[in-house]
Order: C-alpha cells, then sequence, then structure tokens
C-alpha cells in the first residue's frame, strides 16, 4: 500500500510541476540562513503578500531595478 501512496504522491508533483511550467514558472529550493528568512517573512507581512516567493520576487526586482 504505501508504493501506491508514493506513486500517487509522485504524479502529484509531476501535475503540480507541469502546470507551474505550463504558466512560465518552475519550482526552485533554497537554502537561506535564518535571518534571511525573517526578513522575507517581515516583507510578506508589511506588504501582505501570500508567501515568501512573492517576497523573494519582489527583493530581485528590486534588484534589478537599481542595477539597470
Amino acid at each position: 500500500m504505501p508504493q501506491a501512496s508514493a506513486s500517487h504522491d509522485k504524479g502529484k508533483v509531476a501535475r503540480y510541476r507541469a502546470r507551474l511550467r505550463a504558466s512560465g514558472a518552475e519550482e526552485v529550493l533554497v537554502q537561506l540562513p535564518r535571518e534571511t528568512i525573517a526578513l522575507l517573512d517581515d516583507l510578506k507581512e508589511r506588504q501582505g503578500l501570500r508567501n515568501r516567493s512573492l517576497a523573494l520576487l519582489q527583493l530581485i526586482e528590486r534588484g534589478r531595478e537599481a542595477t539597470q
């Protein structure tokens, strides 16, 4: 039974990643210091963002604008 569950989970993850790619996005796993995570969480709360990814994207865009 665990085999069927693991295979079902893999299929679910594969479909999720396919939907992400179709929308022009991709999932990335990163390791960050706790202080950086706290910064992202603070930005997320202050800006009313749904998740840390949006906070990180906002910081990247600001950095991109600053270098242009």
